[in-house]
């Protein structure tokens, strides 16, 4: 059976593109949070199908929600990272990224005790135009990065990168996997089916059978993501413009519908786990999941027991 890789962007709806253009980063930063209750569903609804994913969590939310994460964590899913502050990569430059880096994995790992080995540029901001990046992951001790969407898109993408895992930097024996974003190929076009507000505008049939597709014929995992948010359909409208209100709200009261029928048709783990059988990286029990105690900072969170133990 082909296993897909099932991956959940825990950030807040209003760290969407659209609010920050309505409201500027700060305004955006005043809204109340909501990503409790939607996580909360998120989780039922993982449970029930009985699917680990993994959490790519940004780091200011987890310094709110401390007790979230670490149910997270404890209910067996990875967690791994989305940036500290949710700002673009290619807005902050090689120093400000590592900070960011460093930041916002201290604060995941200090949560839970585990090493954070993923990590996912908020809104797919890296791209050819930011190849110290990989560099800069590799550095900070990631395993893996989730960045690359290979399709046209007026904010990211870039159609002709790889559609499947691949190494994206490699020093000094240590290499930094890349794993894109699922894409089906149709007419000679990357067909996007890895979910996110796509999966929301276009019929359910459609993302079904590109998966099905790339897991029968290509023989290959496809990455899939959602927001917790995309399962609240009751958070704050903000004033912006139609455009913007189209594409952060179109279709978010049938959402959970059309992830419940995904869910119940494919074969889903964390990243790590379908990472493991490409060959490209080891196996999730041969890499660190505990934190040595020689490691851990001043007032470091009682470690969970590491996956599987």
């Amino acid at each position: 059976m082909t296993l897909n890789a099932l991956t959940v962007d825990l950030e807040e709806y209003y760290h969407g593109a659209e609010f920050e253009a309505a409201l500027g980063f700060g305004g955006r930063e005043r809204l109340p949070s909501r990503a409790e209750t939607s996580t909360r569903r998120v989780l039922e609804l993982l449970g029930r199908h009985g699917v680990r994913a993994t959490f790519f969590v940004v780091g200011t939310l987890a310094e709110r929600h401390p007790r979230l994460l670490r149910r997270i964590a404890a209910e067996g899913h990875e967690i791994a990272c989305h940036s500290y502050a949710h700002q673009l990569v290619s807005r902050l430059g090689p120093a400000q990224f590592r900070a960011d880096l460093r930041r916002a994995k201290r604060v995941l790992e200090d949560l839970t005790g585990r090493v954070v080995l993923g990590y996912r540029a908020p809104n797919y901001s890296i791209g050819s135009g930011q190849p110290w990046a990989y560099e800069a992951l590799l550095d900070e001790g990631f395993a893996y990065d989730s960045s690359s969407y290979p399709i046209h898109h007026d904010r990211y993408g870039e159609p002709d990168a790889p559609r499947f895992p691949y190494v994206a930097c490699q020093k000094g024996g240590r290499r930094l996997i890349e794993f894109p974003i699922g894409t089906a190929r149709l007419f000679g076009l990357n067909v996007p089916i890895g979910g996110g507000g796509y999966f929301r505008l276009l019929p359910v049939a459609l993302t079904r059978r590109g998966i099905r597709h790339v897991n029968a014929v290509e023989r290959r995992g496809v990455m899939f993501y959602f927001h917790p948010w995309e399962l609240d359909a009751g958070q704050p409208r903000a004033h912006m413009p139609l455009h913007h209100r189209f594409r952060h709200y179109v279709n978010l009261e049938r959402f959970a519908g059309k992830l419940d029928a995904v869910l119940a048709s494919f074969a889903f783990a964390p990243a790590l786990d379908v990472l493991a059988r490409t060959g490209l990286l080891a196996a999730p029990h041969a890499l660190p999941a505990a934190l040595p105690p020689a490691v851990r900072w001043p007032g470091r969170a009682a470690a969970l027991p590491a996956a599987g133990a």
